[in-house]
């Protein structure tokens, strides 16, 4: 998940504005050929066995912590969504940016921070109801590093976490790593601490993908280019740091056993030596055509690794077609295991990648289909993706995988799609290609079935592109959504 682009903002430091009043909607730009609304309104239908993540420690409480959630990037909520009952949408205008991670504060305030390709990236805290703008901080720049495509650049603040203390923590363009609290008065963003990386990072050619506390507090980072990955100790400020030689393009997830990192040639299980050293304590190569597909970053995959109850953890590989991979993370395997579970091949050759992380719920797994997706501002902007949503069920025994169901109309261009545990439902959001005004709709999809439930249109043009965002729940079951043009929401009326 992901989302890099514009915003367009002066200065630097911090910035308070109040909130009494709503932003200014984002204009849309055209008039969508299609129903402003298809379908109707679902009935809840609880998942009896949902993936409880544990809660890291050094994290704000799940949900509300990162892009992906938890600690284990499950990309479900165990709260309510939309069910689609007189639904009502809102804008807040931020142009032109895209606030790609949307995380909650413990008052249920939006925290995100805008990456650009015009100005600084910015951090700022929303209120949810207005989606105005309370305060915000803009951070460092730096030029990207050779060879980062500008619309697919992640770097300073594609990914950060919220911490237990309400804090922002971001890897920076300038490799640094920033705390931003909420200042004395509750809503001001202030830099709290600046921990300079440059020391085991080259300025000019590394770049920080991602940036996540592990269970004892250490800090693990990960840089695109050589593959470095590395440990900041906030108490003493060592720094370790392991060159794989590899690209790392995600983030990666974190167990109480370690952290899970997949890079283009390998998954990978490290582990924290006594002196923060990271230890690789398992790797496994996966299934990779060589190809940059339509929508990819590079030629590997593009998901965040996925844990999963059981002892499992998951990817998509870059097959043709991907694979969803599922693997045991055991240290030690017993008799007769093999470290793959499973490989099942989802979608068509030659129309089949992703760049987002997969969702789990108990033993399923749910890949969204971003084949095809192409610079928004480039000449091939407005490119149909190809379609498709799959469910991916993970015998009980463990002897394999089985495709459960597949979605074969739904075009999900790049967004992080999100799982309510409490409706049953997947949302995502979708731009038809049947729709003359290149519009793009909020969608719904029963877990179950995969059925697709209801669509409801957000609006057109380039303002409602998504690029790489995520999709968020917010505590009260409003969806929200970054987009070029700002934030969008959406939530069930009276």
């Amino acid at each position: 998940m992901r989302g890099s682009i514009v915003a367009l903002l002066a200065g630097t430091g911090a910035l308070a504005l109040s909130a009494s009043a709503s932003a200014l909607p984002i204009i849309d730009t055209g008039t969508p050929s299609l129903p402003a609304h298809s379908g109707a309104a679902a009935k809840a239908h609880k998942i009896k066995d949902p993936t409880i993540a544990p809660q890291n420690p050094y994290m704000t409480s799940n949900p509300n912590s990162n892009i992906h959630n938890d600690t284990w990037m499950t990309d479900a909520y165990q709260r309510k969504g939309p069910l689609g009952n007189n639904l009502q949408t809102s804008s807040g205008s931020f142009p032109p940016s895209l606030c790609g991670s949307i995380t909650f504060d413990s008052q249920g305030r939006i925290l995100s921070i805008c990456p650009s390709s015009v100005a600084p990236p910015t951090a700022r805290l929303i209120d949810p109801s207005t989606l105005a703008q309370i305060s915000s901080y803009v951070l460092p720049t730096a030029p990207n590093a050779p060879g980062t495509k500008e619309y697919q650049n992640f770097t300073g603040g594609g990914y950060f976490f919220v911490d237990n203390k309400d804090r922002i923590t971001v890897a920076t363009k300038t490799d640094h790593i920033f705390v931003l609290s909420e200042g004395p008065d509750g809503n001001t963003l202030t830099l709290e601490s600046d921990y300079d990386l440059t020391p085991v990072l080259d300025e000019d050619t590394e770049r920080i993908s991602s940036a996540l506390p592990d269970f004892n507090g250490l800090i693990w980072f990960v840089s695109k280019n050589n593959g470095k990955v590395g440990t900041l100790n906030t108490k003493t400020g060592a720094m370790k740091v392991k060159t794989m030689n590899e690209e790392i393009e995600n983030s990666f997830a974190v167990g109480e056993d370690g952290v899970y990192i997949v890079s283009d040639k390998r998954m990978y299980r490290f582990k924290a030596t006594g002196s923060g050293m990271p230890k690789v304590v398992w790797q496994k190569g996966y299934p990779n055509s060589g190809i940059v597909k339509p929508s990819q970053v590079d030629a590997g995959s593009g998901t965040t690794p996925t844990l999963m109850d059981n002892g499992l953890v998951s990817i998509t590989d870059n097959a043709d077609p991907m694979d969803v991979v599922v693997y045991r993370t055991a240290k030690k395997l017993k008799k007769g295991e093999k470290r793959v579970v499973c490989k099942e091949p989802i979608f068509g050759v030659g129309a089949s990648a992703t760049e987002n992380s997969i969702i789990t719920a108990g033993r399923s797994l749910l890949v969204e289909n971003n084949y095809g997706y192409q610079d928004p501002f480039g000449p091939t902007a407005g490119a149909v993706t190809e379609p498709g949503f799959v469910r991916v069920d993970v015998r009980k025994d463990l002897s394999g995988c089985k495709t459960a169901w597949t979605n074969r109309e739904v075009r999900s261009p790049t967004v992080v799609p999100k799982l309510s545990t409490k409706t049953g439902l997947i949302y995502t959001y979708q731009r038809p290609p049947d729709d003359a005004a290149q519009g793009y709709y909020w969608t719904a999809i029963d877990w179950r079935n995969g059925k697709t439930v209801w669509t409801q249109y957000a609006g057109s043009g380039l303002s409602f592109n998504n690029n790489y965002a995520g999709l968020a729940l917010g505590p009260d079951g409003t969806a929200y959504l970054g987009v070029i043009g700002g934030i969008i929401a959406l939530r069930d009326g009276s």
